[in-house]
Protein backbone atom coordinates (compact mmCIF):
# COMPACT_ATOMS: atom_id res chain seq x y z
CA UNK A 1 0.00 0.00 0.00
CA UNK A 2 1.10 3.53 -0.71
CA UNK A 3 1.36 5.93 2.20
CA UNK A 4 1.86 9.55 1.63
CA UNK A 5 4.03 11.06 4.32
CA UNK A 6 4.28 15.08 4.62
CA UNK A 7 7.86 15.56 6.10
CA UNK A 8 10.19 18.71 5.99
CA UNK A 9 12.94 18.30 4.05
CA UNK A 10 14.85 20.90 4.77
CA UNK A 11 18.57 21.22 6.23
CA UNK A 12 20.76 23.74 7.35
CA UNK A 13 20.89 27.15 5.08
CA UNK A 14 17.73 26.25 2.93
CA UNK A 15 14.30 27.00 3.32
CA UNK A 16 12.20 24.67 4.80
CA UNK A 17 9.59 23.15 2.18
CA UNK A 18 7.33 20.54 2.28
CA UNK A 19 7.64 17.22 0.56
CA UNK A 20 5.39 14.56 -0.93
CA UNK A 21 7.51 10.86 -0.32
CA UNK A 22 5.80 8.07 -1.76
CA UNK A 23 6.31 4.42 -0.41
CA UNK A 24 7.50 3.34 3.35
CA UNK A 25 10.63 5.19 4.35
CA UNK A 26 13.29 3.38 4.28
CA UNK A 27 13.49 3.78 8.84
CA UNK A 28 10.30 2.46 9.09
CA UNK A 29 9.55 6.26 9.87
CA UNK A 30 10.63 9.11 8.72
CA UNK A 31 12.20 9.54 5.10
CA UNK A 32 15.37 10.95 4.88
CA UNK A 33 16.22 14.36 4.60
CA UNK A 34 16.42 15.99 0.90
CA UNK A 35 20.32 17.02 1.38
CA UNK A 36 23.45 15.51 3.84
CA UNK A 37 23.71 17.32 6.69
CA UNK A 38 26.31 17.54 9.62
CA UNK A 39 25.62 17.73 13.13
CA UNK A 40 28.33 18.61 15.37
CA UNK A 41 28.25 17.05 18.87
CA UNK A 42 30.29 18.23 21.63
CA UNK A 43 30.97 15.01 22.94
CA UNK A 44 34.54 13.70 25.05
CA UNK A 45 34.19 10.00 24.89
CA UNK A 46 32.12 9.90 28.05
CA UNK A 47 29.88 6.35 28.52
CA UNK A 48 27.05 8.51 29.22
CA UNK A 49 27.36 9.16 24.84
CA UNK A 50 26.48 5.90 24.14
CA UNK A 51 23.29 6.68 22.18
CA UNK A 52 25.49 8.78 20.02
CA UNK A 53 28.13 6.48 19.44
CA UNK A 54 25.57 3.57 18.87
CA UNK A 55 23.29 5.64 16.15
CA UNK A 56 26.55 6.53 14.34
CA UNK A 57 28.12 3.04 14.01
CA UNK A 58 24.44 1.24 13.25
CA UNK A 59 23.55 3.57 10.78
CA UNK A 60 21.04 5.58 11.72
CA UNK A 61 21.71 9.00 11.74
CA UNK A 62 23.02 8.04 8.18
CA UNK A 63 19.57 6.50 7.67
CA UNK A 64 17.59 9.96 8.20
CA UNK A 65 20.76 11.38 5.66
CA UNK A 66 23.18 12.86 8.62
CA UNK A 67 26.16 13.11 9.06
CA UNK A 68 27.61 13.66 12.43
CA UNK A 69 31.55 14.70 14.07
CA UNK A 70 32.39 14.85 17.41
CA UNK A 71 34.23 17.63 18.43
CA UNK A 72 35.56 17.86 22.19
CA UNK A 73 36.07 21.17 24.35
CA UNK A 74 38.45 21.68 27.15
CA UNK A 75 35.99 23.19 29.53
CA UNK A 76 31.72 24.20 29.61
CA UNK A 77 32.99 27.61 29.60
CA UNK A 78 34.14 27.29 26.34
CA UNK A 79 31.18 24.59 25.17
CA UNK A 80 28.63 26.64 26.41
CA UNK A 81 28.65 29.63 24.28
CA UNK A 82 29.65 27.62 21.00
CA UNK A 83 26.17 25.55 21.70
CA UNK A 84 24.17 28.74 22.53
CA UNK A 85 25.83 30.39 19.21
CA UNK A 86 24.68 27.44 17.10
CA UNK A 87 28.32 26.89 16.42
CA UNK A 88 27.38 22.98 17.96
CA UNK A 89 24.19 21.39 17.75
CA UNK A 90 24.27 19.05 20.67
CA UNK A 91 26.56 18.44 23.72
CA UNK A 92 26.11 16.15 26.94
CA UNK A 93 26.42 18.63 30.31
CA UNK A 94 26.20 17.21 33.78
CA UNK A 95 24.64 19.85 36.82
CA UNK A 96 26.79 22.66 38.09
CA UNK A 97 26.32 25.52 39.37
CA UNK A 98 28.13 27.19 36.75
CA UNK A 99 26.48 25.62 34.39
CA UNK A 100 23.15 27.26 35.82
CA UNK A 101 24.63 30.50 36.21
CA UNK A 102 25.50 30.68 32.52
CA UNK A 103 22.30 30.16 31.00
CA UNK A 104 20.84 32.53 33.87
CA UNK A 105 22.94 34.93 32.68
CA UNK A 106 22.21 35.05 28.96
CA UNK A 107 23.69 31.61 27.63
CA UNK A 108 20.79 30.50 25.74
CA UNK A 109 20.89 26.35 25.96
CA UNK A 110 18.32 24.04 26.12
CA UNK A 111 17.99 20.30 28.60
CA UNK A 112 16.02 18.09 26.27
CA UNK A 113 16.96 14.33 26.94
CA UNK A 114 18.02 11.97 29.40
CA UNK A 115 22.16 11.49 29.29
CA UNK A 116 22.73 9.24 32.35
CA UNK A 117 21.25 8.18 35.75
CA UNK A 118 21.17 5.26 37.96
CA UNK A 119 19.98 1.98 37.91
CA UNK A 120 18.69 0.75 40.91
CA UNK A 121 21.25 -1.44 42.71
CA UNK A 122 23.89 -0.99 39.74
CA UNK A 123 25.26 2.58 40.46
CA UNK A 124 28.11 3.67 38.14
CA UNK A 125 28.43 6.53 40.66
CA UNK A 126 28.39 5.34 44.10
CA UNK A 127 30.83 5.00 47.10
CA UNK A 128 33.54 2.95 48.13
CA UNK A 129 35.53 2.43 50.92
CA UNK A 130 38.77 1.19 51.98
CA UNK A 131 39.77 -2.58 51.71
CA UNK A 132 39.96 -3.48 55.30
CA UNK A 133 37.43 -1.20 56.56
CA UNK A 134 34.11 -3.59 56.09
CA UNK A 135 34.04 -4.67 59.32
CA UNK A 136 34.42 -1.08 60.75
CA UNK A 137 32.04 0.69 58.06
CA UNK A 138 28.86 -1.50 57.85
CA UNK A 139 26.14 1.33 56.99
CA UNK A 140 26.27 5.04 55.90
CA UNK A 141 26.07 6.62 59.79
CA UNK A 142 29.53 4.28 59.97
CA UNK A 143 31.29 6.98 58.24
CA UNK A 144 31.30 9.43 60.64
CA UNK A 145 34.42 10.79 61.20
CA UNK A 146 36.01 9.23 58.06
CA UNK A 147 37.48 11.24 55.25
CA UNK A 148 35.38 11.13 52.04
CA UNK A 149 36.71 11.99 48.57
CA UNK A 150 34.57 13.88 46.40
CA UNK A 151 35.57 15.68 43.00
CA UNK A 152 33.87 18.83 42.77
CA UNK A 153 32.25 21.41 44.84
CA UNK A 154 28.38 22.82 43.93
CA UNK A 155 27.91 20.16 41.64
CA UNK A 156 25.88 16.97 40.69
CA UNK A 157 28.95 14.98 42.70
CA UNK A 158 28.92 17.16 45.80
CA UNK A 159 24.66 17.32 45.75
CA UNK A 160 25.05 12.94 45.43
CA UNK A 161 27.35 13.42 48.97
CA UNK A 162 24.82 15.76 50.62
CA UNK A 163 22.16 12.89 50.12
CA UNK A 164 24.28 10.09 51.51
CA UNK A 165 25.10 12.83 54.55
CA UNK A 166 21.10 13.30 55.22
CA UNK A 167 19.87 9.58 54.74
CA UNK A 168 23.03 8.88 56.77
CA UNK A 169 22.22 11.28 59.36
CA UNK A 170 24.87 13.07 59.44
CA UNK A 171 26.15 16.41 59.38
CA UNK A 172 28.88 18.48 56.76
CA UNK A 173 31.03 18.58 60.67
CA UNK A 174 30.55 14.67 61.34
CA UNK A 175 32.75 13.80 58.31
CA UNK A 176 35.84 15.50 56.59
CA UNK A 177 35.49 16.48 52.67
CA UNK A 178 38.06 16.25 50.72
CA UNK A 179 37.86 17.56 47.50
CA UNK A 180 39.89 15.68 44.63
CA UNK A 181 38.99 16.77 41.27
CA UNK A 182 40.76 13.46 39.84
CA UNK A 183 38.70 10.01 40.00
CA UNK A 184 42.26 7.99 39.08
CA UNK A 185 43.75 10.11 42.66
CA UNK A 186 40.92 9.29 44.81
CA UNK A 187 42.30 5.61 43.55
CA UNK A 188 45.50 6.26 44.46
CA UNK A 189 44.95 7.79 47.57
CA UNK A 190 42.47 5.08 48.49
CA UNK A 191 45.37 2.68 47.98
CA UNK A 192 47.56 4.85 50.26
CA UNK A 193 45.26 5.16 53.01
CA UNK A 194 45.06 8.90 52.74
CA UNK A 195 41.38 8.76 52.28
CA UNK A 196 38.38 5.95 53.79
CA UNK A 197 35.46 6.33 51.48
CA UNK A 198 35.18 8.10 47.94
CA UNK A 199 32.46 8.70 45.37
CA UNK A 200 33.95 6.97 42.23
CA UNK A 201 33.08 6.39 39.43
CA UNK A 202 33.25 3.50 36.79
CA UNK A 203 35.21 1.69 35.44
CA UNK A 204 37.75 2.82 38.49
CA UNK A 205 34.88 1.34 40.62
CA UNK A 206 35.67 -2.13 39.17
CA UNK A 207 39.29 -1.40 38.77
CA UNK A 208 39.95 -0.70 42.21
CA UNK A 209 37.50 -3.66 43.50
CA UNK A 210 39.46 -6.63 41.39
CA UNK A 211 43.04 -4.60 42.86
CA UNK A 212 41.65 -5.19 46.16
CA UNK A 213 42.43 -1.23 46.70
CA UNK A 214 38.75 -0.28 47.74
CA UNK A 215 35.11 -2.12 48.28
CA UNK A 216 32.07 -1.02 46.48
CA UNK A 217 29.94 0.33 49.63
CA UNK A 218 25.96 -0.26 49.08
CA UNK A 219 24.27 1.51 46.17
CA UNK A 220 23.46 5.46 45.42
CA UNK A 221 20.16 4.39 44.83
CA UNK A 222 19.51 3.61 48.69
CA UNK A 223 19.61 7.28 48.81
CA UNK A 224 19.24 9.12 45.08
CA UNK A 225 17.10 6.50 43.78
CA UNK A 226 16.22 9.65 40.82
CA UNK A 227 19.56 11.18 40.54
CA UNK A 228 19.70 12.63 37.32
CA UNK A 229 23.73 12.63 36.45
CA UNK A 230 23.91 13.81 33.23
CA UNK A 231 21.77 15.61 30.34
CA UNK A 232 21.79 16.11 26.69
CA UNK A 233 21.71 19.67 25.75
CA UNK A 234 20.73 21.15 22.27
CA UNK A 235 21.61 24.75 20.07
CA UNK A 236 18.43 26.74 20.26
CA UNK A 237 19.08 27.39 16.79
CA UNK A 238 19.33 23.84 16.23
CA UNK A 239 15.82 23.00 17.40
CA UNK A 240 13.78 25.99 16.41
CA UNK A 241 15.69 26.45 12.65
CA UNK A 242 16.40 23.02 12.11
CA UNK A 243 13.02 20.93 13.53
CA UNK A 244 13.90 18.47 10.51
CA UNK A 245 16.97 17.96 11.63
CA UNK A 246 16.78 17.38 14.92
CA UNK A 247 13.26 15.50 15.25
CA UNK A 248 15.29 12.62 13.06
CA UNK A 249 18.46 12.98 14.94
CA UNK A 250 16.58 12.94 18.30
CA UNK A 251 14.84 9.60 16.68
CA UNK A 252 18.53 8.05 15.29
CA UNK A 253 19.98 9.31 19.32
CA UNK A 254 16.53 7.09 20.98
CA UNK A 255 16.93 4.19 18.52
CA UNK A 256 20.95 4.09 19.54
CA UNK A 257 19.75 4.36 23.45
CA UNK A 258 17.54 1.66 22.50
CA UNK A 259 19.98 -1.07 21.48
CA UNK A 260 22.03 0.00 24.19
CA UNK A 261 19.46 -1.18 26.75
CA UNK A 262 18.89 -4.51 25.20
CA UNK A 263 22.40 -5.01 25.50
CA UNK A 264 23.14 -4.18 28.69
CA UNK A 265 19.57 -5.09 30.34
CA UNK A 266 18.34 -8.09 28.45
CA UNK A 267 21.82 -9.37 26.79
CA UNK A 268 20.32 -8.85 23.13
CA UNK A 269 23.53 -7.88 20.62
CA UNK A 270 26.11 -7.15 23.64
CA UNK A 271 29.19 -8.26 21.96
CA UNK A 272 28.21 -5.85 18.91
CA UNK A 273 27.23 -2.90 21.77
CA UNK A 274 30.18 -3.67 23.65
CA UNK A 275 32.67 -3.39 20.26
CA UNK A 276 31.22 -0.13 19.81
CA UNK A 277 31.45 1.41 23.00
CA UNK A 278 35.51 0.29 23.15
CA UNK A 279 35.77 1.81 19.97
CA UNK A 280 34.30 5.29 21.33
CA UNK A 281 35.12 5.63 24.93
CA UNK A 282 38.68 5.53 27.23
CA UNK A 283 37.82 1.78 28.63
CA UNK A 284 38.90 -0.29 25.92
CA UNK A 285 38.77 -3.82 27.44
CA UNK A 286 35.79 -5.74 26.56
CA UNK A 287 35.66 -8.07 29.46
CA UNK A 288 35.55 -5.01 31.66
CA UNK A 289 32.43 -3.75 29.73
CA UNK A 290 30.87 -7.34 31.12
CA UNK A 291 31.71 -6.31 34.57
CA UNK A 292 30.81 -2.66 34.90
CA UNK A 293 27.58 -1.13 36.09
CA UNK A 294 26.84 0.99 33.53
CA UNK A 295 25.10 4.54 32.56
CA UNK A 296 21.38 4.35 33.09
CA UNK A 297 20.44 6.01 29.56
CA UNK A 298 16.30 5.93 29.12
CA UNK A 299 15.11 4.59 25.83
CA UNK A 300 12.64 7.25 25.61
CA UNK A 301 14.77 9.56 26.95
CA UNK A 302 12.92 10.72 30.23
CA UNK A 303 14.68 12.56 32.82
CA UNK A 304 13.98 13.04 36.33
CA UNK A 305 13.48 17.12 35.74
CA UNK A 306 12.07 17.38 39.62
CA UNK A 307 15.76 15.90 40.77
CA UNK A 308 17.18 18.59 38.34
CA UNK A 309 15.52 21.26 40.42
CA UNK A 310 16.24 19.77 44.22
CA UNK A 311 20.19 20.06 42.86
CA UNK A 312 19.92 23.92 41.34
CA UNK A 313 18.04 24.41 45.32
CA UNK A 314 20.99 23.13 46.94
CA UNK A 315 23.54 25.19 44.95
CA UNK A 316 21.28 28.43 45.84
CA UNK A 317 21.44 27.19 49.54
CA UNK A 318 24.98 27.66 48.99
CA UNK A 319 25.19 31.07 47.31
CA UNK A 320 26.37 29.48 44.20
CA UNK A 321 24.14 30.78 42.20
CA UNK A 322 23.86 34.00 39.92
CA UNK A 323 20.47 35.24 38.44
CA UNK A 324 17.33 33.88 38.29
CA UNK A 325 17.48 30.25 36.55
CA UNK A 326 14.10 29.57 34.84
CA UNK A 327 13.46 26.23 34.15
CA UNK A 328 10.09 26.25 32.03
CA UNK A 329 12.39 28.06 29.21
CA UNK A 330 15.29 26.01 29.70
CA UNK A 331 14.20 22.58 29.41
CA UNK A 332 12.66 21.47 26.49
CA UNK A 333 11.71 18.19 25.87
CA UNK A 334 9.17 18.63 22.93
CA UNK A 335 11.58 17.33 20.44
CA UNK A 336 12.58 13.96 22.51
CA UNK A 337 8.75 13.56 22.82
CA UNK A 338 8.13 14.08 19.04
CA UNK A 339 10.75 11.55 18.79
CA UNK A 340 9.28 8.82 20.92
CA UNK A 341 5.47 9.78 18.77
CA UNK A 342 7.70 8.92 15.51
CA UNK A 343 9.47 5.57 16.75
CA UNK A 344 6.66 4.54 19.21
CA UNK A 345 7.37 4.11 22.71
CA UNK A 346 9.91 1.45 24.23
CA UNK A 347 8.90 -1.93 25.31
CA UNK A 348 10.81 -3.54 28.45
Amino acid sequence: MVLLILLLAGCKGEEKEVKEVSGDPPTGDLAPLSKKTKVLIAEDGAASGAGFYIAKEKGYFEDYNIDVEFTQFANSDDMLPALAAGEVDIAGGISTSSFFNAIAQGIDVKIVADKGHYVKGKSYFSFVIRKGLEDEIKDYSDLKGRKIAVSSKNAVDDYIYHEMLKHAGLSEDDVEFVLMSDFGNMLAAMGNGTIDAALQIEPLITQGVEKGIHTRFKDATDFAPNAQIAMVLASPVFLEKEEDVSLRFMAAYLKGVRDYNDAFNKGEGKEEIIEIMTKHTALKDPSVWEKVSVTGLDPDGKMFIDDIKKQYEMYEKNGATRGEFDFEKSIDTSITEKAVEVIGEYEE
